[in-house]
């Protein structure tokens, strides 16, 4: 790779970080040692503050990364306590890791990294036909190339620190089926029911009880009204803007002259090459002998075109190409080192270039084959560049009317001034609740909510402030009515309440009965009315409750049958007879797969316990809530 790794070895740090480490929070050692004495310490670990700026600054990082994978999310989740504290915790963890790392010496070697560049196929994208890497990712980044080197290696030692634990085997198969069965056993079981249902008919109310539960603290949220709202609502959008928008056809036109390049195929080509290489510190002699060599190579090929790939095997400096006679495969512009592009280029399907000398050394390049470089006409394409043109226009038009929206919405006490001036119409929901069914996205979306139902609102009378939904969506409310939330009189509540009194005491009927009947069964087995036997496991309930699974299985079994009565609330009473333990069912516990579910359950538990063992050898420690971080989300 034109001793890639010696002279691009900072290159290829970016590659690995930017693939195999994406979600790394880098930091550096500079920015691990060097500390602003000023800056307020949120967490120590080995000694070593963590600031309130850096803290601040990974929030901010994180933001920005979520922001990017969902534009719709809402601010406030952002910069909430619990998004904060995962963030202070996860540097946390950084520190410890590289302190563990430190102390255990496991820096990789350059060596290793060479290894990883060569063989991982995730850096195939990173690699130029030429086998240098794409420098441009080095700006994407905003990184000096001596500061993606440190961070680097200090990434690959601290993922090191828990390498050992996350390839452990923990125990052999029989091991691991033994602590699995009792997960995965099944048992026989018989099962009768006490229905709530089968308890209201004999269910007798007074007017005292019915008061009584009434003026019952405990069954007071139950009378609860909904605090609803009746609100009429605006919303300015790309597509209302659209609306005003005019297209003359000497924008598309322009558009098409300015963009013509969007609209070729990109041409490719098909290039073969031979490399001498020399180093940057060669003598003039030894650059000499370099361009004689290839100078011979050159006439050799002039005077046998078909040599080429059998010389480029045997004499090519470049371990990328060499086995395949040189051949580069397909190669686009900005690939590749500009001499070498340069030349690629400019020469013609099957022509041959001379010496090209770029900075790994000396080229012969043959190119093979060319495709693409075609052009659209601009009438196969009018349709696609009208509707950008129109979306880009419509774009500048909201931005327009976005000001004028805010303007209109902050100045008047109604909606109407800014439906007419902007011709947006005036939309009307009544009784609205919170948590009530969205009839339309917009109704569903939390600022909105959060808006209707905020006091300000509530008290103003007035145009709320402009709503911002995200996605080029503005929005404003006007609540009309306010029904807040009370507790409903008996009378409003009638039969309702009638009701919950009744099933109240159907469901301590019904649980009655069953432990009644448990009790008797279990002194009197022959006279238990239970239903058919069934073979239940946690995989296949068989129609039985989570509440009657989960207490079927966790039940003693020393002596059987075992009995077990499960209070099912406001579903009534179940009784279950447990006649046999039977092992695991083969079909849902399959050897292999069982063994690797524990082993990565066993890894995570040892893993976990390690690292909260680094955590208390390094002294690591937060010494500030969620809450003191700075609000940068937003």
């Amino acid at each position: 790779m034109f001793d890639f790794v010696r002279r691009h070895n900072r290159l290829l740090q970016l590659g690995l970080v930017i693939v195999i480490f994406p979600s790394f929070v880098a930091f550096g050692i500079q920015g691990y040692q060097s500390f602003n004495e000023s800056n307020l310490a949120v967490a120590h670990v080995d000694g070593q503050p963590i600031t309130q700026a850096e803290w601040d600054a990974a929030h901010r990082d994180q933001a920005e990364r979520m922001r990017a994978n969902m534009p719709n999310v809402d601010a406030k989740l952002l910069d909430s306590p619990m998004v904060r504290q995962q963030v202070l915790e996860q540097l946390v963890r950084e520190r410890v890791m590289f302190a563990a790392a430190r102390d255990l010496r496991l820096d990789p070697t350059d060596q290793r990294l060479q290894r990883l560049f060569r063989s991982d196929p995730n850096f195939e994208s990173l690699r130029n036909p030429d086998g240098s890497v794409r420098a441009e990712l080095l700006s994407m980044r905003g990184m000096t190339s001596a500061q993606f080197a440190q961070q680097l290696k200090q990434d690959v030692a601290m993922r090191q620190v828990m390498l050992g634990l996350g390839a452990s085997v923990p125990a052999s198969t029989a091991v691991t089926t033994r602590a699995l069965d009792p997960y995965f056993q099944q048992r026989e079981i018989q099962v009768a029911t006490f229905p709530v249902q089968d308890q209201r008919a004999k269910v007798q109310v007074s007017d005292a009880e019915l008061k009584a539960f009434y003026d019952d603290e405990k069954n007071a949220a139950r009378f609860q009204s909904r605090e609803t709202v009746s609100f009429e609502y605006v919303v300015l959008d790309v597509a209302s803007a659209a609306q005003s928008v005019t297209l003359a056809a000497d924008d598309v036109r322009k558009f098409y002259d300015e963009n013509v390049s969007r609209y070729e195929t990109p041409q490719e080509r098909n290039a073969r090459h031979i490399l001498v290489k020399i180093d940057s510190s060669a003598s003039a002699d030894d650059k000499a002998k370099a361009r004689a060599k290839a100078e011979g190579l050159l006439q050799q090929i002039k005077a046998d075109r078909k040599a080429f790939a059998e010389l480029a095997r045997k004499q090519s400096d470049d371990p990328g190409s060499a086995a395949q006679g040189g051949d580069l495969s397909w190669i686009s512009r900005g690939a590749m080192v500009k001499p070498f592009e340069d030349a690629v280029y400019g020469l013609g399907k099957g022509e041959l270039s001379g010496i090209v000398e770029s900075e790994f050394g000396l080229h012969i390049v043959e190119v093979l084959d060319i495709r693409g470089g075609d052009r659209r006409s601009f009438e196969s394409v009018r349709g696609e560049i009208e509707a950008e043109v129109r979306q880009q226009l419509a774009q500048k038009r909201y931005a327009e009317l976005a000001e004028q929206f805010t303007d209109l919405v902050e100045q008047e006490d109604n909606l109407q001034a800014v439906a007419t001036k902007l011709k947006l119409t005036i939309l009307k929901a009544d009784k609205f609740g919170r948590g009530d069914p969205a009839s339309t996205p917009l109704l569903g979306n939390p600022k909105l909510i959060e808006t209707l139902f905020d006091p300000q609102t509530l008290a103003s009378k007035r145009n709320s402030a402009p709503i911002e939904l995200g996605g080029n969506q503005l929005a404003a409310v006007h609540v009309t009515e306010h029904a807040p939330s009370r507790r409903q009189t008996m009378e409003e509540l009638g039969d309702r309440l009638r009701q919950l009194v009744i099933d109240q005491k159907a469901a301590a009927a019904a649980v009655a009965a069953g432990k009644a009947a448990l009790e008797s069964w279990k002194q009197q087995p022959a006279g238990a009315a239970l239903g058919a036997a069934m073979t239940v496991s946690r995989f296949e309930p068989r129609g039985q409750t989570q509440a009657v699974l989960t207490a079927v299985m966790r039940a003693a079994t020393d002596t059987l049958p075992a009995w077990v009565g499960v209070d099912l609330g406001q579903g009534g009473y179940a009784i279950a007879r447990i006649n046999k333990v039977l092992g695991a069912d083969p079909a849902v516990m399959e050897p292999q797969r069982a063994a690797l579910q524990y082993a990565q359950l066993w890894t995570q538990a040892e893993t976990a316990a390690y690292y909260k063992a680094l955590r208390k050898q390094f002294k690591a420690e937060v010494t500030a809530p969620a809450a003191a971080a700075s609000s940068v989300a937003r």
